[in-house]
């Protein structure tokens, strides 16, 4: 696996907070001082861009399960619009801030926890899945299951019950929660409703219509059940992994 600086593996996990940094740069800088070796400080690094990752895989790669139409459509314009609607949402705030009119602020704000929880479940639900996927999970992803839902037989049937019962557009997630270090089901509402603050996405599933109308119609049940056959449990493990030593 390609080694990973701590900026990128918070990027590839999505909104986590790992504190500690503040408290070590405050000893850093009286060490200094007390040396007479005061540096400037480093300059602030402006924000990633938001902008449509790459599929990473053939639109018909996931065929028979997931069609390549629903793919297409579902990343170049569904994606695409979460994307367009947080950056939007973040030069909306910009401009209010610049204005020092601030009576947008309120549906800025709600656009951005929309949309930007849209564009980063998207970009774990791509790479949660590959060609020749499903089976049954290995390593520490298996014990974790083992430990903490019973048998992966019983977390299937809690996840797959979770996802197709969501009330409306929403998804079923996979997380790990690490205050008390175990992994939690839910069935979010949304992007942003029905989840816990902290925990970390390791296995998403998009159950909006738009993610499977076009081969299942209003079958959910079947997508969900053809969901298991496209798993990337190597990808999932990684998350928990990564999750797991930025949390610690």
């Amino acid at each position: 696996m390609k080694p990973m600086n701590r900026r990128d593996a918070l990027g590839s996990l999505g909104t986590l907070t790992v504190g500690g940094w503040i408290g070590l740069g405050a000893q850093e800088s009286a060490a200094q001082e007390a040396h007479g070796q005061r540096q400037q400080p480093e300059p602030v690094r402006p924000p990633n861009a938001y902008s449509l990752p790459e599929l990473g895989y053939a639109y018909d790669a996931l065929e028979p399960h997931i069609d390549a139409a629903t793919m297409t459509l579902h990343h170049d314009k569904h994606h695409a619009a979460y994307v367009k609607g947080l950056n939007a949402a973040i030069e909306k705030l910009a401009a209010s801030r610049e204005s020092g009119n601030f009576d947008a602020v309120s549906d800025a704000t709600t656009a951005l926890a929309f949309h930007g929880s849209g564009h980063i479940l998207h970009c774990v639900f791509w790479k949660n899945m590959k060609k020749n996927g499903g089976g049954e999970p290995k390593g520490a992803v298996a014990r974790e299951i083992d430990r903490d839902f019973g048998s992966f037989s019983r977390f299937q049937q809690h996840f797959s019950k979770a996802a197709g019962g969501v009330q409306g557009s929403g998804w079923g997630i996979l997380a790990w929660e690490p205050l008390s270090g175990r992994l939690l089901v839910f069935g979010a509402e949304k992007h942003q409703n029905h989840t816990v603050w902290g925990c970390v996405p390791l296995l998403v599933l998009d159950v909006w219509e738009h993610a499977y109308y076009l081969k299942y119609q209003n079958n959910r049940g079947g997508y969900v059940d053809a969901f298991w056959n496209v798993i990337d449990w190597g990808h999932v493990g990684d998350r928990l992994d990564l999750a797991r030593r930025l949390t610690a």
